[in-house]
Parts: structure tokens; C-alpha cells; sequence
């Protein structure tokens, strides 16, 4: 339930001034009779059963949502912008990995040594990272140096310095990452899933050696104002910090980016219902075979989806519970570990999964894989599966709330997936009620093995006799 409650600037300020000596405090409130007070901050309050958040809009314009803990004097706080890498421009991939990679590198009069140095100083920590779609900062400091540190953050949002020395560092380390993903079995197996099912697409785009050569400290700079602009801005933030607190050091931090840039409008990745029947093969020199399987899936807005979720528990999220690893490594010893996910991003929703086998039983780990799917689908999942798999995506639950840096990306998710405030309280309710109807009814519409492709990264045998 929201509830709605006001915060005065200039209340904070009489509070602080009441501190000082009487002279300053006569001082400081002729001061505040002569200086117009400033807006209240209006602050709604969801008190839910799981986590108790206060949504607010800063004076600046920033939206920020704030779970106040006073018992540990840390805050953490972090800002997320839609458009990650599917923002660089076409012949500069990785230019936002150049953005990131640098945000910490030195900012301002401080070169990066001065920078590192001054977190230090502080005990903070900042750092940036460049995903697909999003470009995020998260920074964590102490309560009482809250101040300064976001200063700092300022600094560093605001006049990134892209140094020759950071920026050639960034760029010897992707030259070796270019070669040693070339014998990364995962990344092969990405590179040939996403060149045989969406080859135009930005998800597709990668690195190259030409586009990091194309790369420069200008372009970062340039681009860094493209990514990081006020109104695709989202905040959230947990610690021994209130509302009055937090806003003007947010304020502080982002009054010099830019207002707003263009970004490229994304399309859904749209799978085929009916996938090829013979695996894609990568050949690379090794002992074992990578196979990989993805299949269309769901968003979060499908009402299969949390029956779909709590049936991936049962067939391959569960790890020994799961009848994947049951059948295919107790049972039958084809592998050390194998495991299925849905990934309900309504760009690409998917259900995928995979393990590793010896090249010499790749055709009777793909087959059984297919046979799971039938079985699934041919004879329903138990009551006691359907339990276990509740208890467990129900109980293990608060362990991603151990932190205030946990608390503060989690609650960042759930704003990225546009879930609603009252998300935490209702994620274990729908859980709850998905029943066994549900779940068989998911895995007959999205388990049939022809939905999925295959995809096998090694020297595997045995194929043709599937």
C-alpha cells in the first residue's frame, strides 16, 4: 500500500542549523527567513510484507526508489539507462565497454591513480558496467561520507577523463579477449546461435578487431553523454540515508548530463515454432562437447510464464533435483552438470539450457535431452515435484536480500522490468498458486522437443543416429 508523506527542505536546514552555537543559529535563521523555502520532497511510502519502499521524484527530476535501513551505516546506491551495447554504432562495437571501462579511470584534475586513491580515502567503491540493453553505475560508500563521495561520483559522471594510458589498457585487454574467445566453447556456441536465428539483429553484433581499433578517448567521451543522459535515468538506493538525505546528493551527482540523446529503437526476436531437427555443429579440438538448446519462451505479461518458471525448477533448474541432472548425470554419467533457464526478456524471450558431454556420447546426451522434454510433457509433473519446486523458489527467495548492494539491484530490476513497486509482495503468491494443471499445460506448450534448436560446440559423434 502506497502512502504519501511530506519532507522539507528547509526543516532539515532549521535542524541542522540547531546544532551549531546560538550566534550561528541566529544566523542561520535569518538566513532561512530571507531565502524562499524550497518545494517539500513528496514521498510515497510502500510498506509491503517483503521490503518497505519510498518512491520520490529529486527537485532535479530524478526518480529514485530508496529502502531506508539505518542499522548498518553503508549506502549503495545505483543508476541504470536503458541502452547498452545495442547503442554502439555500427563499425565501433564495444565503444560502450570503452565508456564503462573508464568511468572509474580517472575523472576530472584526478588522473586514474588520484581517482583510485580518493575512493580509497573515502572507503567507497564506483564502478560501471555496459549489458545489452542497459548502461549502469553503482557506487557504495559509508553513511557518513555520503557527501563527498557522491561528489566524487559527480566527477566521474560528468568529466570522465579517458586517459591514453586506462584507454590502452582497455584496449590490449579486449585484443586478447578477441583471441582467446575463438577457443571459448560458449562464446562459439553464441556466435552460431545468433548468426543461424537472428544474424540482423543488434543482439548479434559483437566486437571486432576492427571496431576496436576504430575506437578513441574522443568517441568514449562522445558517447558516454549518448548513454548517461537525466531523462532515461533510474535510481535505487538502500543504506542509513533518508529521502531529504539522498535527493539533493542525486541532484548533485547528474546536474551536468545531458538532458536527453536518441537511441536506437529495438524489434523482438521472434524464434521459429518449429526449430531445425539437426544440431548446428562448431568443430573445436577438445575432449568434450558444449551442446546448447533454446527454444521460444515467454514474457513476464504471459500468464504461462510463472508456470513455465516453476516447471523449469522440475525439469532443469533445480540442479540434483531436477530430472535433467537426475537422468543424464546420476543415472546415465553423461555429464557433470547440466541445467535449463527462461529468460523472459520481451526482446527475447527464451528457454534454454545446456551442459558439457565427451565428443563420443554427444548424440545420446542430445537424444536424451529431446526424451526429458517428451517425458515431461507424456506424464506430467508430480504433486511432490510441484511441491518441492514451490518450496524451494519460495524459501530461497530472501537469500538475494542478504545485502544492501543485493537490495539495491534487485529493486533496480524489478523498476528495469517495469514489475511494479509491490512486485517483492507478489512474486511469491504467484508462485504459490501456479497448480499441476498449470504446469503440465506449460510444458505441452513450450517443452515440444521440435521448438527447440540445438547447437554443439567440439568433436561430437553419434549425431546421425539420433
Amino acid at each position: 500500500m502506497l502512502k504519501l508523506r511530506l519532507f522539507s527542505s528547509a526543516a532539515a536546514a532549521l535542524t541542522i542549523a540547531a546544532c551549531a552555537t546560538s550566534t550561528s543559529s541566529e544566523a542561520s535563521l535569518d538566513a532561512a527567513a530571507e531565502t524562499p523555502a524550497a518545494p517539500a520532497l513528496e514521498v510515497a511510502f510502500y510498506d509491503g510484507d517483503f521490503v518497505d519502499i519510498q518512491q520520490f521524484t529529486t527537485p532535479g527530476g530524478v526518480s529514485v526508489w530508496l529502502v531506508t535501513e539505518p542499522a548498518i551505516p553503508i549506502v549503495s546506491v545505483q543508476m541504470a539507462w536503458r541502452g547498452g551495447s545495442v547503442a554502439d554504432p555500427a563499425g565501433l562495437e564495444g565503444l560502450g565497454q570503452a565508456v564503462s571501462y573508464g568511468m572509474n579511470e580517472g575523472a576530472g584534475d584526478l588522473d586514474s591513480l588520484a581517482f583510485q586513491t580518493a575512493m580509497e580515502d573515502l572507503n567507497m567503491s564506483f564502478g560501471c558496467s555496459n549489458g545489452t540493453e542497459w548502461t549502469s553505475c553503482s557506487a557504495t560508500m559509508l553513511s557518513e561520507n555520503a557527501a563527498p563521495s557522491m561528489e566524487l561520483v559527480a566527477t566521474a559522471l560528468t568529466a570522465p577523463r579517458y586517459d591514453e594510458g586506462p584507454f590502452g589498457r582497455f584496449v590490449r585487454e579486449q585484443e586478447v579477449s578477441l583471441r582467446t574467445r575463438e577457443t571459448s566453447a560458449g562464446y562459439l556456441a553464441w556466435r552460431a546461435q545468433s548468426q543461424a536465428l537472428y544474424p540482423d539483429h543488434p543482439f548479434a553484433r559483437e566486437m571486432t578487431a576492427e571496431s576496436l581499433a576504430a575506437l578513441t578517448p574522443e568517441l568514449a567521451r562522445q558517447h558516454k553523454d549518448a548513454l548517461m543522459t537525466k531523462d532515461r535515468l533510474l535510481v535505487t538506493a538502500v543504506g542509513a540515508i533518508s529521502p531529504e538525505e539522498l535527493a539533493p546528493l542525486i541532484d548533485t551527482a547528474v546536474a551536468a548530463l545531458p538532458e536527453t540523446s536518441e537511441m536506437p529503437v529495438l524489434t523482438p526476436i521472434a524464434l521459429p515454432e518449429t526449430a531445425a531437427a539437426d544440431p548446428v555443429v562448431v568443430s573445436l579440438p577438445q575432449p568434450q562437447s558444449l551442446v546448447r538448446f533454446i527454444g521460444p519462451g515467454m514474457d513476464r505479461n504471459n500468464p504461462d510464464f510463472f508456470p513455465a518458471f516453476v516447471l523449469n525448477y522440475t525439469f532443469g533448474g533445480g540442479g540434483f533435483e531436477a530430472r535433467l541432472m537426475k537422468t543424464l548425470r546420476v543415472e546415465k554419467g553423461l555429464t557433470y552438470g547440466i541445467s535449463s533457464s527462461i529468460d523472459p526478456n520481451p526482446f527475447f524471450s527464451v528457454w534454454s539450457g545446456g551442459g558439457q558431454t565427451k565428443n563420443e556420447s554427444a548424440g545420446e546426451f542430445v537424444a536424451g535431452i529431446r526424451d526429458e522434454m517428451k517425458a515431461i510433457i507424456e506424464g506430467g509433473v508430480t504433486e511432490a515435484e510441484l511441491a518441492d519446486a514451490k518450496a524451494y523458489l519460495i524459501g530461497s527467495y530472501p537469500l538475494g536480500f542478504d545485502s544492501n548492494a543485493k537490495i539495491a539491484g534487485n529493486i533496480m530490476s524489478v523498476r528495469q522490468d517495469e514489475l511494479g513497486i509491490d512486485y517483492f509482495d507478489r512474486r511469491n503468491a504467484l508462485i504459490e498458486a501456479v497448480t499441476l494443471e498449470d504446469v503440465n499445460r506449460a510444458a505441452a506448450t513450450y517443452l515440444a522437443p521440435d521448438r527447440f534448436s540445438f547447437f554443439i560446440v567440439g568433436e561430437p559423434e553419434g549425431l546421425a543416429a539420433e
